[in-house]
């Protein structure tokens, strides 16, 4: 399998993690791709984003909830999906709020690379408290988050982690002291040791 990557993206992390807990991370070609200036992702990827993974037997798949959806198939056991219909819908709601304080942590990141007199700090302003209000969500709904790795806790690590790189001077923690104790021993576990954002 091909997967396209940038070693700071939160959602490739994601894309890793879950493989390195499913033990078949070494199946991965890891082909490191700017999603921006790379001609050939366009031609694989019409959303000219990563993660992007291109099968064994050519299927080319885009966006990191279905490629881990089809990590999930690739190899059942352990099993990142909850099989009960409750918890199931509580790893993915995490998943969406893990993939969402991503979503605009980078938009915020990339905004502030914009030019002087391009850069909007109202947007800024408005995606910051967008994470704030996640985080604070975390903080007070933490049904899910606990020592079994899913794909909601995974997501919500990768949103974490990809903060902690990029915003290490807004330090996210205080005041958030369940959210915090989770996160530090949940980052103990070899796959997200493995896969530390760098970039």
């Amino acid at each position: 399998m091909r997967l396209r990557y940038s070693p700071a993206s939160p959602f490739v992390r994601k894309v890793l993690i879950c493989a390195h807990e499913k033990g078949i991370a070494d199946r991965f070609e890891l082909v490191a791709t700017a999603p921006g200036t790379d001609a050939t992702l366009q031609a694989e990827n019409p959303l000219r984003q990563i993660p992007s993974l291109v099968t064994d037997d050519g299927l080319v798949l885009f966006d990191s909830p279905v490629i881990c959806e089809y990590l999930e198939q690739l190899a059942p056991q352990p099993a990142l999906y909850p099989a009960g219909a409750r918890s199931r819908i509580v790893a993915l709601r995490l998943q969406a709020i893990g993939d969402g304080i991503g979503d605009a942590a980078l938009a915020r990141r990339m905004e502030s690379m914009r030019p002087d007199g391009e850069k909007s700090p109202a947007n800024m302003a408005r995606l910051q408290a967008r994470v704030a209000a996640a985080l604070d969500w975390l903080e007070a709904n933490r049904d899910g988050l606990d020592g079994t790795p899913t794909i909601g806790s995974i997501a919500v690590a990768c949103g974490l982690g990809y903060l902690g790189l990029r915003f290490a001077h807004e330090d996210w923690r205080p005041g958030r002291p369940g959210l915090t104790a989770w996160y530090e021993s949940f980052a103990a576990r070899p796959s997200l040791q493995a896969t530390t954002p760098s970039g």
